[in-house]
């Protein structure tokens, strides 16, 4: 059946792979509100608004820590970009949603109730834990006796997962991600420099010239408001400074990643050893993120080239392959009826 999607709820972008056109849609998860439940907006226009908009407009983001905090809006933003930008005809539908592994099954079931509280009546709603999404995506063969680490440095989380056999060994997911990052880029500008700025801008800064080690050379003017005389100034920061800004958190996630090795069997860890680390989600663009890695595990360590869209790419593989379809469950099969 060609009326199939795969979909992907990250806490910044939403992903969403269709069979039928055989390519990843992807856009901001963001949602504007007006009158505390209308959409005003959703998607990359919404995104367009954040920090921007006036008070009688909430710009929010309904994906919080890898789980959903605002169900309702969610399911409607997720229902506008499926029948409007997709043009997707959702009954009869068959759908595959990505779920972190290390969330509850109260957590797990409220991503199942988007479709299944639908008025729409779908063929089959199932659930992939997304660290085998990930790995799929990246081309790995999962259903081998042979351990795949997987580090999946999202927005809000990371997770780490041990892979064997197609089951997760290990899998934690922790709240360090992109956001932390822009942050401390944030706190670090103000402390140095007295300037006040934005968490979009923060990104564009630690997008365009940041780095997980010293050197890189590069500098980026902005925008930010003096804290002293309270006026907009215009300042050329350089991509060291970004660099000591992002330090401690950065390490922070280096030490979860040596902390998830441990843990692991000797017997996979050997696996691990010789096939190394490898890394997705969307924070894994950092310039600089191997070797940083690498020197903290001393293994080698390998970045998806998509790493925004691998689990999208996977759970086209869940729908597309017989040989993977095994790996989507549905939560009655789990333990409610």
């Amino acid at each position: 059946m060609n009326n199939a999607f795969g979909i992907d709820l990250g806490t910044f972008h939403l992903k969403i792979f269709s069979k039928s056109q055989g390519n990843i849609h992807t856009c901001n998860n963001t949602i504007a509100i007006v009158n505390k439940n209308e959409m005003y907006s959703y998607g990359d226009s919404a995104y367009s608004m954040y920090e921007k908009a006036p008070e009688s407009i909430q710009v929010s983001f309904p994906i919080v820590n890898g789980v959903i905090a605002d169900f309702d809006n969610m399911q409607t933003m997720l229902m506008e970009v499926l029948t409007k930008d997709l043009k997707a005809h959702l009954k009869g539908a068959d759908i595959v949603l990505a779920v972190p592994d290390d969330i509850t099954e109260v957590e797990k079931k409220a991503f199942n109730d988007m479709f299944q509280r639908s008025k729409l009546k779908m063929h089959s709603v199932t659930l992939c834990e997304k660290p085998l999404a990930d790995a799929l995506g990246m081309g790995l063969d999962v259903t081998l006796p042979t351990g795949v680490m997987v580090v999946d440095l999202g927005a809000d989380t990371t997770e780490i997962s041990v892979i064997s056999l197609g089951g997760l060994v290990l899998s934690e997911l922790l709240p360090d991600g992109g956001n932390k990052l822009d942050d401390a880029i944030v706190s670090h500008l103000k402390k140095k420099f007295n300037l006040l700025i934005g968490r979009k801008t923060a990104r564009e800064l630690k997008e365009e010239i940041g780095s997980a080690g010293p050197g890189r050379g590069e500098s980026m003017e902005i925008v930010g408001r003096d804290v002293v005389s309270g006026l907009p100034i215009p300042m050329t920061i350089e991509s060291d400074v970004i660099y000591e800004g992002m330090k401690d958190e950065l390490e922070s996630i280096g030490a979860s990643v040596r902390r998830i090795l441990e843990k692991v069997p000797p017997e996979l860890a050997k696996d691990v050893v010789y096939s190394g680390i490898y890394v997705t989600g969307g924070t894994s663009r950092l310039h600089g993120l191997s070797p940083f890695l690498e020197n903290i595990a001393n293994i080698k360590v390998n970045v998806a080239e998509d790493g925004e869209e691998t689990a999208a790419i996977g759970l086209g593989k869940v729908l597309t392959d017989h040989k993977y379809s095994k790996f989507g469950f549905t939560m009655k099969s789990r333990i409610f009826s």
